[in-house]
């Protein structure tokens, strides 16, 4: 029996550890292989760039614990970048798992700021989390004409007139740039199509890698000017933020060892077709 005939009677548990270690190597060694980030987060990155210090920016986090892994990389590096060029951000929440996400994301920052030797930001003066509220498309629309009836209260249960980052804020016409990080309904599907194109919203969003097929033709239709979909967009983004810093992103590391584990599954499909077409004859 010669090795190709071994290869194709190879115990199935062989394959499983290499698979295994294919994922968890990169995962320790923080393994990471080059990458060229996609134009449509790149054009989120780049509209981020031209803002003005001290412009506020809305940030809907519209997801769960489910989808922390493709998301809350993207809403990390997000935030870093705000705080880093003095940019404040006001979060609001339609799913009720979202706000310890923010809060968790948040934290995070904080101790890069730290390690950077930044100062931490300051609630109600450099950002607010407004919360969540329960209503979607209503909310939505409620927030297009009054974001203060909307929101009386924030995160901490703080009056909204109480919140000096709040100041001057009165719909979503007052914010320059809008990012929504979305896993599903309610999310950037119901923005775009509730109040993108009543307010003339300018929009970008981040969303899972099942989404992202369904958000592109709003990108194409320019009412997304940007779009990171799934982890491979969050490590886009971290890749564009992180840049000259020492910073791997969480979904960075995840794309590696993802790359890794299908160049397995891609040997072993090569390798067992060779192994099948060459002792065809045999059989």
């Amino acid at each position: 029996m010669n090795l190709l005939d071994k290869f194709l009677i190879l115990d199935r548990r062989w394959v499983f550890l290499l698979m295994a270690l294919a994922i968890i190597i990169p995962l320790l060694l923080n393994i990471t292989l080059p990458f060229t980030p996609d134009k449509a987060v790149e054009a989120i990155y780049n509209e981020l760039e031209t803002l003005e210090p001290g412009t506020r920016v809305l940030v809907s986090c519209d997801y769960d614990p489910g989808s922390k892994p493709e998301l809350q990389p993207f809403a990390v590096a997000l935030f870093y970048y705000l705080f880093t060029h003095e940019l404040s951000p006001v979060i609001t929440c339609l799913w009720p798992g979202a706000p310890p996400l923010v809060e968790s994301a948040l934290l995070e920052v904080t101790a890069m700021l730290a390690l950077d030797g930044r100062a931490a930001p300051l609630n109600h003066i450099d950002y607010v989390n407004l919360g969540y509220k329960q209503g979607a498309q209503f909310v939505m629309l409620s927030m297009g004409s009054d974001m203060r009836g909307t929101f009386p209260l924030d995160y901490t249960g703080t009056p909204i007139d109480e919140i000096p980052v709040m100041d001057g804020i009165e719909n979503l016409n007052s914010f320059d740039l809008f990012v929504e990080i979305s896993a599903g309904s309610a999310g950037t599907k119901e923005w775009v199509q509730t109040v993108q194109g009543r307010y003339d919203l300018r929009l970008a969003a981040a969303c899972t890698a099942v989404m992202a097929p369904d958000c592109i033709p709003y990108l194409q239709a320019n009412q997304l000017f940007g779009l990171a979909g799934g982890m491979k967009g969050s490590a886009d983004f971290e890749k564009l933020v992180y840049d000259g810093t020492d910073y791997i992103g969480q979904a960075t590391i995840g794309m590696n060892a993802q790359s890794f584990g299908h160049l397995v599954i891609i040997i072993f499909i090569i390798l067992g077709n060779i192994a099948f077409f060459a002792t065809r004859e045999k059989r």
